[in-house]
């Protein structure tokens, strides 16, 4: 009797090994939530497409967009848990949308298991060029003696670039009026148009406005600055201590995907990674590749989840 028990442990031992080696043996899905065209569908079907040579299987984009993003994660949490479907999805959704919204139909900790980050995109503090400050500390002090005189532009309430400047806020103790607006577009050509006086925004928005004349950086909201403009400071670099804000991308699975798996797609996503093709295109938005284990990239996420939270209960942040 116990060598039968000992047979049929070892055959589901083997079994159970064969099923994790064989994967994956079908085409994974990809959900991307956000129509397609966006920075993070464009991004995504870069690694899609160099992943799927990796495993040897199609990896396809569906699309799913709306409501910020809630609705992709949503029918992402909805999938099997067996590792064909996949969740990539940037930080609005998975980090930001969480502590904004009250009913919210996913908690990304609680419904999702971290796989692998992909990259980090910077924000960085802009204004037109003739703002009378030369860098960070002076813009700062002129907003402090000049209370309420002063405005930003964002997007949109609750997005990256509206909740990194109230970080800021909260960081300085600057009093500066919020303008929001429907979209980045809107919002540079306020900027530009002298309606308001600085914002925060990602490399590929601004970057042509920079390179010709009509904008100015102050300073990048990652810590970590940005390779794109070695010369300009970071804000924690500038003195205000810790401030690390920036837009990210990461690969998550349903609750409850296997070990094996979710190892098995971080080390395929960190390899796609190391490309120099992919790199290339990373590059070219001003973002850069980030290499994490399973466990790190947990880390980060419940890091980011409280970094947020913090600057949406500071701020008495609504949804509109």
């Amino acid at each position: 009797m116990k060598f039968m028990q000992i047979a049929a442990l070892a055959a589901m031992t083997w079994w159970g090994s064969q099923a994790a080696a064989a994967y994956p043996d079908h085409p994974i899905k990809v959900v991307v939530p956000f129509p397609a065209g966006q920075t993070t569908d464009i991004l995504a079907r870069a690694m899609a497409d160099e992943m799927a040579k990796v495993v040897g299987q199609p990896i396809y984009i569906e699309n799913k967009g709306g409501a910020g993003g809630i609705i992709g994660i949503e029918a992402a949490k909805r999938a099997p848990n067996d590792g064909y479907t996949v969740l990539i999805a940037s930080s609005g959704p998975l980090a930001i949308n969480p502590n904004l919204y009250k009913d919210i139909p996913y908690q990304t900790m609680e419904d999702f298991e971290p796989v692998a980050m992909i990259l980090e995109v910077p924000q960085f503090l802009v204004a037109r060029s003739d703002f009378p400050a030369k860098n960070l500390n002076e813009l700062i002090e002129l907003v402090k003696k000049n209370p309420e005189k002063y405005n930003y532009a964002s997007g949109g309430v609750g997005l990256t670039n509206h909740l990194t400047m109230e970080m800021l806020k909260n960081q300085t103790g600057m009093e500066i009026r919020h303008i929001p607006y429907r979209g980045a577009t809107a919002a540079l050509t306020g900027l530009i148009g002298g309606d308001t006086q600085m914002m925060f925004e990602s490399g590929p928005a601004i970057m042509s406005h920079v390179e010709a004349g009509r904008l100015k950086i102050f300073a990048v909201g990652s810590k970590k600055g940005s390779p794109r403009f070695p010369d300009v400071k970071s804000v924690h670099e500038a003195g205000v201590d810790g401030f690390d804000a920036a837009t990210w991308m990461a690969v998550m699975v349903p609750k409850g995907t296997s070990p094996e798996i979710i190892q098995t797609l971080n080390r395929v996503t960190n390899e796609v990674l190391q490309l120099p093709s992919v790199q290339e295109k990373f590059t070219a938005v001003t973002a850069t590749a980030r290499i994490a284990t399973v466990e790190e990239t947990r880390e980060f996420l419940t890091r980011e989840l409280a970094l947020w939270k913090e600057t949406i209960d500071k701020g008495n942040i609504k949804p509109e």
